[in-house]
């Protein structure tokens, strides 16, 4: 008889940025990020007037973005994950790295430039998405730039399947399965199913699987959202068919 093995639902906090964050350097290492920085950095110097010096990025995670970005700005990152703050510390140690949830977190400060990559698509109801944008434009300058880039909005989803993985000097190695569909295209989320293959340097292999939820919104409902807070935003398509929301923030914008 076939064996079954049933994927159990999203969790609150997903392995991989928990127990599993020790191997993000082989899930999604700096050099898969070199032409994506590239396009970034020409909209993010060009998003706003005035110095574009410091940038704040929530949701920061293991910093394999940032390793490419460092170079030209002052960054502080951010994630509410303790592990892969560890993580992108021992990647980008000239950096200030701080713990917090992007819908609530306050420094205290603002920035030149305030960017939410992928991890937006965290924020899997409306209440988080308006809570995470108030975050970003409370720490942006005013007339300085919010730029947020979700993996999809409702108007460009499409389910796709990814794998990858790299080997370390140590042995070590990993290889990952990512499958991503829209269990529901009524509602406001869509799911992705991960399957990790973990080798250990004396040669042991093991295998771990999760599923993430994400949120799923239109375009207008981000524009919607960031006009709210007091940075009106444009979006522009990138290279990879995503939506790059890019807002300059008023006087007054943020709470």
């Amino acid at each position: 008889m076939a064996l079954r093995t049933v994927i159990p639902p999203p969790l609150e906090e997903p392995q991989l940025y928990t127990d599993l964050a020790f191997w993000w350097p082989l899930f999604s290492p700096p050099e898969e990020y070199v032409e994506e920085a590239e396009d970034l950095l020409g909209i993010l110097r060009t998003a706003a007037e005035g110095p574009a010096e410091t940038m704040l990025e929530l949701g920061a995670g293991g910093g394999s973005l940032a390793f490419h970005l460092k170079t030209h700005f002052r960054l502080t990152l951010t994630d509410r994950a303790p592990e892969m703050v560890a993580v992108s510390r021992a990647v980008n140690p000239e950096c200030e790295h701080r713990v917090g949830d992007m819908t609530s977190l306050r420094l205290g400060r603002t920035f030149d430039r305030v960017m939410v990559h992928d991890a937006i698509m965290y924020a899997a109801d409306r209440d988080s998405a308006r809570a995470t944008v108030q975050t970003a434009v409370a720490h942006c300058r005013p007339g300085g730039a919010v730029v947020l880039i979700p993996d999809f909005v409702r108007e460009t989803f499409e389910p796709v399947t990814e794998s990858g993985g790299h080997d370390s000097p140590d042995g070590r190695g990993m290889r990952y399965l990512m499958w991503t569909w829209d269990p529901d295209p009524e509602d406001e989320t869509f799911e992705t199913a991960f399957a990790y293959l973990l080798r250990e340097a004396d040669g042991t292999v093991s295998m771990s699987q999760e599923r993430h939820c994400f949120g799923l919104f239109r375009r207008e409902d981000w524009l919607t959202w960031m006009r709210e807070a007091g940075c009106p935003a444009t979006t522009r398509r990138d290279p990879w068919n995503r939506e790059v929301i890019i807002g300059v923030r008023e006087s007054g914008g943020g709470g």
